[in-house]
């Protein structure tokens, strides 16, 4: 606080000159600042028990003014624009706001924010206490309403032409629930829209924001253990991810990247998309520069890192072009990671030569979360957002997506841009109402994915489930994921028998029968494909 700050005897309210309510809170002055404020208390006045209206105003402003420098601006905006001081005495100082949802979000998030503005101005540290209160309108706002019309519904703004003057006349328009709306799906389609393309390396996507959980701690461990020993001095020259879209790869190679750029600052590397690799060599063959595009990946480059290179199928060329550059990187020792929807093996069109070289590194399959890591996903993403959910609404969430994690963070954005437009804060019901109008309706089960759960719960390899391999093991697990087809799917004997390495529909009613018979009285294999169903 400035020491010729207008409201002094907020800390002084005895009667003796010298000697304030909160003498023992003062700091210590240099000689002349003490000398100096002695002379302004003795010629000042007796000290006021209470603050007049211009004073507490310019309070207001004065800690309005300290929190939008330690803020951002949008935070500001969203939680202190429309905070009022309503009393003040000794110890406390009592705060007004327009809604619940800002009452909470300052005393959960930014009560130390408020406390610092405060002492700031006035020097001690005081009770803070909020309380909603709608604000009411400023008289000279009643007396302008006149000059403002406002329709329920959208219209531009126009201009009127007179004989001796040009008026531009604006409508402040009150915008539908449609517009509303539509910019709250605008955030949610931004956000789903695919992760940027290229070698750049997001800084945003590191292991201390990547939710590790059952079902990719062992991808993450490893891909630590590769960041802090790529290539040959490590244990893991050649790494390969795979799972179904949305479940985090992206966000581990961007970790992996960032993490050797600290650790290893020497090391060259690149991370590219298999659709830019395949673009940067045709453009290359074009401009008749296809040496150029060999010696940088083959010569210049320590780490190679290649997101989804099952779009490299079909492309014989581009193929046979990563095909050596592999096998020159992997025999300089240096490091190679690719990410996958699929194990390398289950690559449709893909040349076996690659596939084969794909395998020869560690295989690690990142399979969806489970309940917990959802939930703790969720919670980091609010904080984040800085959005207020209680636990029951955010467990609520975590239940009601099931695809990927991309989608739950965006249902969880849908949420927060509602949150921020309608000036609402999110409960249950919000939350039905809002991912319903997504307009995507369940997804429909089919062969692929009973075959995903059953593999993923029995943790076979879903290549060898399909495949014509006849072990006790694989057979009888098989026959679990044709029942479950059957009965789910409802795919026809030889849809079904075809899925699983072209087998006759004889093998399928035998397969049927005999899990049916089963679970009659095995009450563990009953509960287990119950489990399996619960995870469809």
């Amino acid at each position: 606080m400035s020491r010729s700050f207008p409201f002094q005897h907020f800390l002084k309210v005895s009667t003796n000159p010298k000697e304030g309510l909160f003498a023992e809170d003062q700091p210590s002055y240099r000689k002349e600042e003490q000398l100096e404020l002695e002379e302004l208390q003795s010629s000042s006045p007796k000290p006021q028990e209470s603050c007049n209206k211009l004073e507490i105003k310019a309070l207001n402003e004065e800690i309005l003014s300290t929190l939008k420098e330690t803020v951002s601006l949008d935070k500001y905006n969203a939680f202190f624009e429309n905070l009022q001081i309503k009393s003040l005495n000794s110890n406390e100082i009592k705060f007004s706001v327009i809604t619940p949802f800002i009452k909470t979000m300052i005393s959960e998030y930014f009560s130390s924010h408020l406390d610092a503005a405060i002492q700031h101005s006035l020097g001690k540290p005081f009770k803070v206490l909020i309380e909603t209160e709608s604000p009411k309108p400023a008289k000279e706002d009643l007396e302008n309403t006149t000059q403002t019309v406002k329709l329920p519904q959208k219209a531009p703004s126009f201009t009127l032409k007179s004989d001796n003057a040009q008026k531009n006349i604006h409508l402040d328009l009150i915008p539908t629930k449609e517009d509303l709306l539509s910019k709250v799906e605008s955030k949610y389609i931004d956000h789903m829209q695919p992760d940027q393309n290229g070698i750049l390396i997001d800084p945003n996507k590191t292991f201390e924001n990547f939710i590790i959980g059952p079902s990719n701690n062992i991808a993450c461990a490893t891909a630590k253990a590769v960041s802090s020993n790529p290539g040959k001095s490590g244990k893991y020259p050649s790494l390969y991810f795979y799972s179904d879209s949305g479940l985090g790869k992206t966000h581990l190679l961007h970790s992996v990247a960032n993490a050797i750029r600290l650790q290893h600052p020497s090391l060259i590397i690149c991370l590219i998309t298999a659709r830019d690799f395949m673009n940067e060599m045709i453009n290359a063959i074009q401009n008749n520069n296809i040496s150029s595009f060999r010696n940088k990946y083959s010569e210049k480059i320590d780490v190679l890192m290649i997101d989804d290179i099952h779009e490299l199928k079909d492309k014989q060329g581009t193929q046979n072009e990563f095909f050596h550059i592999f096998n020159e990187l992997h025999d300089k020792g240096k490091q190679l990671i690719f990410t996958s929807d699929k194990a390398p093996k289950e690559i449709v069109g893909i040349e076996e030569r690659i596939k084969t070289r794909l395998q020869w590194g560690l295989v690690i399959d990142i399979q969806k979360p489970d309940l917990e890591t959802k939930i703790a996903i969720l919670k980091r993403k609010a904080y984040e957002l800085d959005l207020y959910c209680t636990d029951d609404v955010i467990t609520l969430i975590a239940s009601s997506i099931k695809s990927s994690i991309r989608e739950l963070e965006g249902s969880l954005i849908k949420l927060s841009a509602y949150s921020d437009v309608m000036k609402m804060e999110i409960d249950a019901d919000i939350v039905k109402d809002q991912l319903s109008l997504k307009g995507s309706d369940k997804k429909t089960t089919d062969l692929e994915d009973v075959a995903k759960a059953v593999s993923q719960y029995f943790k076979i390899p879903l290549a060898d489930l399909k495949s014509k391999a006849r072990s006790k093991e694989i057979t009888k697990v098989r026959h679990i994921a044709m029942y479950l087809s059957r009965k789910i799917v409802k795919s026809t004997q030889q849809e079904v028998g075809l899925f699983y390495g072209g087998r006759d529909h004889t093998s399928v009613i035998h397969a049927v029968n005999k899990i049916e018979q089963q679970i009659k009285t095995d009450t563990y294999l009953s509960n287990t494909i119950l489990e399996i169903q619960n995870l469809l």
